[in-house]
């Protein structure tokens, strides 16, 4: 047998046996170069995965807080069910946040929902919580070092005075619900994970035009970037009927079509537009140690991926306006602490935008029909509440 790299068969120079030397010089040549490629490819890879890890801010000050207080918080009762709280806050500090006022020092929860992912990780319901709602927030510490006297404030009190644990305290007093998880975001962050999916398709009934929000908006399909989301989801006394109702069901019918505009292929199937996606939200994020990294957030999003967007719910807490301020919120009762029994129990919760509202215009409250049986005399062992699934969509 003739050893390698020697000519084969009387071949000349211009013959089969200089192409077959050529040949074997190009695969070694092209698998060294495709080693190279993938290594840097990987390298690349490394770089991204270690920026995009590095983004998230981890909240040690919030861990160390709650820690303090674990005794006192509720108990999971049900394996496997997660419930993460994502607080909207509205700081301008930062250059990204400063156009939006002065930076005073503090921040308030300008949105927070308490988003439920059942055991089997067949939905996912997300609650809203009005920040005017008058609640019991407890003794919380502040960023100088003191602590607060416990309070009967407005739910943004507690965000505002002591921080992520400070909300968490107050939710899991108000619901009885063990807050596993929790996300900070802010108006920039917000803006930047809108135009990098280029932007989210809303349906608007009538046209917009508010120069508070620097709105100015046709009729019908429109597609938001950005700073016109934000002016749209933050907009409370002209647009609607200027209630937080109003602008929470609106932040909820958003965030619905943001769900769809991510869950898209041509979003999660496309790196060049997966990427940027994924930097605008990491960057945004301030989360618990557990979450702060991409392998805490990959593991807590892999088993919800597949969920139907008709499974994906958005509603709001039970409320009504305070007897004593028309300007502020009280929880309708049973309904809502029906609500939060069903999210400790990780029972099944359903939500219909046709259910009749019981407790005035101002209120998010359940439907009474479906709530009681038709004598009313049996509580309905699924009761439905006022709200939107992501698969809804608001033009139809």
């Amino acid at each position: 047998m003739a050893e390698e790299g020697e000519v084969r068969g009387g071949a000349t120079a211009t013959g089969a046996g200089l192409s077959r030397r050529r040949r074997r010089r190009w695969i070694r040549g092209g698998a060294c170069g495709t080693a190279v490629l993938l290594g840097a490819t990987a390298t690349v890879g490394g770089v991204l995965y270690a920026k995009l890890d590095g983004n998230i801010t981890a909240d040690e000050a919030a861990a160390a807080e709650l820690a303090r207080y674990d005794k006192e918080r509720p108990t999971s009762l049900v394996k496997d069910a997660q419930n993460i709280l994502v607080i909207g806050s509205d700081s301008r500090s930062g250059d990204g946040n400063r156009k939006y006022g002065k930076d005073t020092g503090t921040e308030r929860s300008d949105t927070t929902i308490l988003l439920h992912l059942s055991a089997g990780r067949d939905s996912a319901t997300a609650v809203s919580i009005p920040r005017d709602l008058m609640v019991d927030v407890p003794s919380c510490l502040k960023a100088d070092g003191t602590r607060t006297e416990p309070m009967f404030a407005m739910f943004n009190y507690a965000f505002e005075m002591g921080g992520s644990a400070c909300t968490i305290r107050t939710v899991e007093g108000l619901t009885g619900v063990r807050v596993d998880h929790h996300m900070v975001v802010d108006f920039s962050g917000f803006k930047e994970m809108v135009d990098a999916v280029d932007g989210v398709e809303i349906c608007l009934a009538a046209p917009i035009r508010d120069k508070a929000a620097k709105l100015r908006l046709p009729a019908g399909r429109v597609t938001l970037d950005g700073e016109q989301a934000l002016g749209y989801v933050r907009a409370r006394k002209s647009l609607g009927n200027g209630s937080d109702t109003d602008r929470m069901d609106r932040q909820q019918r958003f965030l619905a079509a943001l769900v769809n505009k991510v869950r898209s292929n041509d979003v999660l199937l496309n790196p060049v537009k997966l990427y940027p996606v994924l930097d605008a939200a990491t960057s945004s994020l301030t989360t618990d140690p557990d979450l702060a990294s991409l392998r805490g957030l990959y593991q807590l999003v892999r088993g919800v991926r597949n969920i139907p967007t008709e499974r994906v719910q958005f509603l709001t807490v039970p409320r009504e306006s305070y007897v004593y301020n028309a300007n502020r919120d009280q929880l309708v009762e049973p309904e809502a602490e029906r609500l939060f029994e069903q999210l400790r129990t990780d029972r099944p919760i359903v939500v219909s935008g046709a259910a009749g509202d019981t407790a005035g215009k101002n209120s998010s409250a359940s439907g009474t029909e479906s709530l009681n049986s038709p004598s009313g005399d049996t509580p309905s062992p699924t009761p439905t509440f006022r709200g939107n699934t992501a698969a809804e969509d608001t033009c139809g």
